[in-house]
């Protein structure tokens, strides 16, 4: 009887049952027994750069833990030990970052004459009591002015108007040079800009001789103003506020405080001519007076009582000279102060001399 032949279906069944059976075998006696010990180390490799002890190449990573079989682990070298030299460059660096500090200082003799021409070596700068390194020194600076020329127009102050505005005209032609700006403001209750910052010496002294006549005296908001008008001015030039006024506050919205902290902020110099239409105690504003005097040291700039109004071409010389005579030193802050924060300020020199400067400066963002 003659036995049934199988189908093409069951016969390929058949030959792939035999040869996985056989492949089976064969990887069973020729293939090394599975073990659990770790693979050979290279000796020349470091700890986390040898062999994972098993893992099959196949098989998708467990969720398992860090370090227990079966996870494939890709292996992070450990963070180096920080290096003091790196460190030490590091704060190089960071000192770069840091602003240079300008101040320009006034030296006077006994009789209040400008001391031009005084070495460096004369000079101490300290901030917060800590002495610092001078870096830069100019004998005669000649950074460009800005100047914000402010003229009291209240009616307490307008019965020698005519003289002011004519001797304040004389002190633009003087003052200016090709590279300086001026600018006119008048102020009352309100603060009016009369002409902008320009070198055009005859519009300038237009602007000063129409100073129309007002109520109140705004002198905080002035000083603000000014301040930051000459702000908004770009770096690399000196600002300087130059405040006429008989020192009678009365209709100002800005407080003392905001006033001088917006004159520190500038950086400018403020110097201030006060008129006294009084010239005794008693029925002056001498809390004004007293209160100017305060916000004038401050900046390094310095005040002035004429007896008349006639005497206002002797000041203005005065202050032209000066601004003529400064010096300017800077100084990379050691240590810097945190951000935001007022540091304050003192140069010596000498015993014999008269010093002005501004006393405190406030520190920029980190």
């Amino acid at each position: 009887m003659r036995k049934p032949s199988l189908g093409l279906p069951a016969l390929l069944v058949a030959l792939g049952v035999l040869v996985a059976a056989g492949g089976a075998a064969t990887q069973d006696t020729s293939a090394p027994a599975q073990s659990n010990s770790s693979p050979p180390q290279n000796p020349n490799r470091p700890p986390w750069a040898q062999k994972s002890k098993t893992a099959s190449k196949t098989a998708a990573p467990s969720a398992s833990p860090v370090g227990e079989p079966g996870k494939i682990v890709q292996p992070t070298p450990p963070e180096p030990s920080p290096d003091p030299q790196d460190s030490a460059s590091q704060r190089g660096r960071i000192k770069v970052t840091v602003n240079l500090v300008n101040v320009l200082v006034s030296v006077l003799d006994e009789n209040n004459r400008p001391m031009p021409d005084l070495p460096i070596e004369s000079f101490q700068l300290f901030e917060e009591g800590v002495q610092q390194k001078i870096e830069v020194f100019e004998s005669e600076t000649t950074q460009p002015l800005d100047l914000a020329l402010m003229i009291d127009a209240s009616l307490s102050a307008h019965k020698e108007i005519s003289f002011e505005q004519e001797a304040s005209a004389r002190f633009i032609g003087q003052i200016l040079r090709p590279v300086d700006r001026l600018a006119v403001f008048c102020f009352d209750e309100d603060v009016t800009q009369l002409a902008p910052f320009s070198d055009k010496v005859p519009m300038l002294q237009a602007a000063v001789r129409k100073v129309p006549p007002g109520a109140g005296t705004s002198i905080y908001d002035a000083v603000a103003l000014g301040a930051r008008s000459l702000e908004n001015r770009g770096d690399n030039r000196r600002r300087v506020i130059i405040l006429v006024t008989d020192a009678g506050e009365t209709t100002s919205r800005t407080d003392f405080d905001a006033a001088r902290k917006a004159a520190v902020r500038s950086g400018a110099l403020l110097y201030t001519i006060v008129i006294r239409p009084i010239k005794t105690e008693s029925g002056r504003n001498t809390a004004g007076e007293h209160a100017l005097e305060a916000m004038t040291d401050t900046t390094g700039g310095a005040i002035f009582y004429p007896d008349t109004a006639q005497q206002l071409d002797a000041i203005y010389d005065r202050i032209d000279r000066e601004l003529r005579t400064q010096y300017r030193l800077g100084y990379y802050p050691t240590p810097r102060g945190p951000a935001n924060t007022y540091r304050s300020i003192a140069v010596k020199v000498g015993e014999h001399y008269r010093v002005r400067h501004r006393t405190t400066y406030l520190t920029g963002p980190q």
